[in-house]
């Protein structure tokens, strides 16, 4: 897909990403980089007495995960100026072996005093191989005009 412009985006858009399973080595690599070595990551033993009754992903691994899979799309990768933000929701866990993938919608259009660029809020979530929304929040990005 093309990079898009601000003038290009309509609220409602709608953008599926390719999905991705989530492997044991995702939950290592993200304990390394984060130093987020919690036992509800990184304890198969300690995870069987949760909730969860196994290990689960990192919270935003999920996050960082959709960063990647929505880069992909390519609609915003010549165009987009700033990530201004986001709110985020986390509704159920990721586990090891979910195969997950994004859909967004454009919720928001907003223009801006700063000549050349415009805002727009997606509605984005995170679903899982059995339809689940797993996470769910907005993303605000800083988008360039045509003109």
């Amino acid at each position: 897909m093309k990079s898009l412009y601000y003038e290009e985006f309509e609220v409602g858009d709608y953008f599926k990403t390719r999905s991705r399973t989530i492997t044991e080595a995702d939950v290592v690599a993200f304990a390394s980089v984060s130093w987020d070595f919690n036992s509800l990551h990184t304890d198969a033993e300690y995870a069987k007495t949760t909730i969860f009754g196994e290990r689960i992903a990192h919270g935003a691994l999920g996050f960082v995960a959709h960063t990647g899979l929505s880069a992909m799309l390519g609609h915003l990768t010549e165009t987009v100026v700033a990530f201004l933000g986001m709110t985020w929701n986390f509704h159920k866990p990721i586990k090891i072996g979910d195969t997950i993938h994004v859909e967004q919608n454009v919720k928001s259009k907003k223009e801006i005093q700063k000549e050349g660029m415009g805002i727009v809020v997606f509605d984005t979530r995170i679903v899982n191989q059995r339809g689940e929304v797993v996470q769910q929040g907005d993303k605000t990005v800083l988008v360039k005009k045509k003109s």
